[in-house]
């Protein structure tokens, strides 16, 4: 695809099941070398969403090209370019590691000899090679997300849909994994779409974030653009040994270039025009007799953002906008249709909200 080409780029993506409406008008889009985050809580329609972007599964209406292919006309084309990991492994037990992925690189029409050589350096990168011709019946959720991870890297995809691939991980492998997505982004120019609960390793990876609540689209772009939409000016919080008195708190109110100044356990949280305007709030500190012991000038970071998005969407009465208050600790995936041959190449014919 061409540097300026979308790789994927839908609109007014809809879709609903027998229970409801799983996906409403959804409307995003996707360029070359980006990772774009899926986050919402449970039933919020991302996996419904990297179902219906990969192929597997059809819309009730809307549009979508994916790669430059139409996803329900050139779906077969479409997912020999793409990868994909389920959360669940869906791995055959009665297949070891190694046997694992030479099934399914058959199944895409790759070389034995190929599949074999690619098949043990992915095992190797993520740490299992020791264990390539074990079966995979007795293996840990970790080592099973390890092996499920390689399969959906053996064909080289040009996009990926990764499904809560960080969980079941120890810190050491999560933080290899992050940094494996990083680099297919960064240096080998793949894109991902990337559904997660973990707030942290979604705003190291992803580009833009998208915010779904029961299917409905209510946010997306970049952290910094959805901050600018949800707060005017700069957040500075001041360590001043205690909480902020209230004539100082007038005071630095009055100041033209505040916005807002709230008391917090150790000081005070001021919000600013700008960057350039945190020495006048030092200095009126000081000229009122406060100890500064530490300024921290900071922007908005995902996780802000997110549970801003949240709460506003929960203010305004939407069904289920703070159902999984543990977004940020754990995960909680949206329910998926598993199987060997079903997580392998996505061929899923069905789905539920």
């Amino acid at each position: 695809m061409g540097a300026g080409e979308r790789v994927i780029d839908c609109e007014n993506l809809t879709r609903s099941f027998p229970s409801g409406i799983a996906l409403d008008a959804l409307t995003l889009d996707a360029r070359p070398g980006e990772v774009i985050a899926l986050l919402g809580p449970n039933g919020a329609g991302k996996t419904t969403t990297m179902r219906l972007l990969n192929g597997v599964l059809d819309p009730d209406s809307g549009r979508a090209t994916v790669l430059g292919l139409d996803p329900w006309i050139q779906g077969e084309e479409l997912r020999r370019r793409t990868g994909v990991l389920t959360e669940n492994a869906g791995l055959d037990e009665r297949f070891t590691a190694l046997e694992n992925l030479e099934f399914v690189g058959r199944l895409r029409g790759m070389g034995a000899t190929e599949t074999r050589r690619r098949g043990n350096e992915l095992l190797e990168r993520f740490g299992m090679s020791h264990r390539a011709d074990v079966k995979v019946q007795g293996f840990s959720t970790g080592q099973r997300k390890r092996v499920a991870l390689a399969r959906a890297l053996l064909h080289d995809p040009e996009l990926l849909f990764l499904d809560e691939p960080t969980s079941g991980l120890d810190p050491a492998a999560t933080r290899d994994v992050v940094d494996l997505i990083g680099s297919l982004a960064a240096d080998r120019g793949r894109t991902v779409v990337l559904c997660t609960h973990f707030l942290g390793e979604a705003g190291k990876l992803a580009g833009r974030m998208a915010v779904l609540f029961r299917g409905v689209l209510h946010a997306f772009g970049t952290t910094a653009d959805l901050a600018a939409q949800l707060w005017t000016g700069f957040e500075v919080r001041l360590d001043l040994g205690g909480t902020a008195s209230r004539e100082l708190l007038i005071r630095l109110g009055a100041l033209p270039a505040i916005v807002q100044a709230v008391p917090t356990e150790i000081g005070a949280l001021v919000r600013v025009g700008s960057r350039d305007d945190v020495p006048l709030v030092v200095a009126t500190c000081v000229s009122a007799g406060a100890t500064v012991f530490g300024v921290d000038p900071r922007d908005p970071d995902l996780e802000d953002v997110y549970f801003a998005l949240e709460a506003r969407a929960a203010a305004a009465g939407v069904p289920g906008a703070q159902d999984e208050r543990g977004m940020a600790e754990g995960p909680a995936p949206d329910r998926t249709v598993d199987g060997p041959l079903v997580d392998a190449i996505g061929s899923i014919s069905g789905d539920e909200p």
